[in-house]
């Protein structure tokens, strides 16, 4: 299956690191792309990294009193409206 790239900055690229490996074109792409999917799947989700802050904020512990429609209006300075 033929493949071309057009782009010639992506052609450079692909020669440069063909090159520098001392392997062919094809194989550079194929090891770029496998080297990329690798990294792709091994991405931790967002919700999952950011669960460990999460636990730590869910663990301190929870200060002064709920507040309530009466204490919004005092920071607005609306108190006895």
């Amino acid at each position: 299956m033929a493949f071309h790239i057009r782009d010639p900055k992506t052609d450079q690229l692909v020669r440069e690191l063909a090159t520098k490996r001392g392997i062919g074109i094809t194989e550079a792409v194929r090891e770029a792309v496998e080297n990329e999917l690798k990294r792709e799947r091994q991405k931790i989700p967002l919700m999952e990294r950011l669960k460990p802050l999460f636990d730590e904020i869910d663990a301190l512990p929870k200060t002064g009193p709920e507040p309530d429609k009466a204490f919004y209006d005092e920071l607005w300075g609306q108190e006895g409206d």
